[in-house]
């Protein structure tokens, strides 16, 4: 929520006549009309959905909005603006909005992921990437024959990052001298990994290698057990990875058995 236009919003409330000698039930009076309290709650429970915490300054900030929509709607409603067909449109399609969000969010407390599916997906992952990660370095060009010349200007005592720099089409990793960084086996195209794992470490590949990428020199720097993070660390990851599936699903579920003609 930004602060600049909420200070906006209050001057504008100020300017408008805002009374402030509120009644216990309401939050304010605005030109002679109660604003009830309950508007607050609603922004509030907007906000702890979305997951940002609630703050003594948030919540200030809540009050001197629903003050100025107060003012902002009576104006409006002055000018009878309610009665204009554009008003009525956009009055559709947030009502649409509103319902259907209310739908996913009753789905998701009717289906929440468990620690047993947790778990179970945490072992998938550990599964496809436990053994050994690789830091491999490359130096990717257009053709097989600038691929050779490279590899020549190695076996003459080349600087490997120097020429990656210059020479490589892959600008991430050239720019870091061909450096890859510590990856998976199962991170690579097929071409790739199989010409790197039977590589030793400090090697590089003695002819080139094709890829749908192109033509690729590699080296490689080092090799590790694969270091993977702790379940408590990726839960709440995992978690909301996992509920998004669920609900990508029941999307998905409900307009396949609905009836489109």
């Amino acid at each position: 929520m930004n602060k600049q236009f909420l200070s906006s919003l209050v001057t504008a409330a100020v300017l408008g006549g805002t009374a402030l000698g509120a009644s216990a039930q309401n939050l304010a009076i605005v030109n002679g009309k109660p604003v009830p309290k309950e508007r607050v709650e609603v922004l509030k429970q907007q906000i702890e959905r979305s997951g940002r915490p609630m703050s003594p300054e948030i919540e200030s900030q809540i009050k001197e909005e629903v003050i100025a929509r107060e003012v902002f709607m009576q104006e409006a409603r002055r000018r009878g603006l309610e009665a204009s067909p554009e008003y009525k449109s956009q009055m559709e399609l947030a009502r649409q909005t509103v319902l259907i969000r209310e739908l996913f969010e009753d789905f998701r407390k009717k289906n929440p992921v468990t620690d047993a599916e947790i778990k179970a997906e945490y072992d998938k992952f550990v599964a496809a990437n436990q053994g050994q990660e690789y830091r491999a370095s490359h130096i990717l060009v257009q053709t097989e024959e600038e691929a050779k010349a490279i590899i020549a200007s190695l076996k003459q005592g080349g600087n490997f990052a120097e020429i990656a720099k210059k020479q490589s089409k892959d600008p991430g990793s050239g720019a870091r001298g061909g450096d890859l960084d510590w990856a998976n086996a199962n991170s690579f195209v097929p071409e790739f990994t199989e010409a790197m794992v039977k590589l030793q470490k400090g090697s590089y590949t003695q002819t080139p290698v094709k890829s749908q990428f192109g033509w690729h020199v590699i080296r490689l720097d080092d090799t590790r057990q694969a270091e993977l993070p702790k379940l408590e660390d990726v839960k709440p990851q995992v978690a909301q990875q996992l509920e998004q599936q669920k609900l990508i699903q029941f999307q998905e579920g409900l307009r396949a058995k609905a009836k489109v003609e």
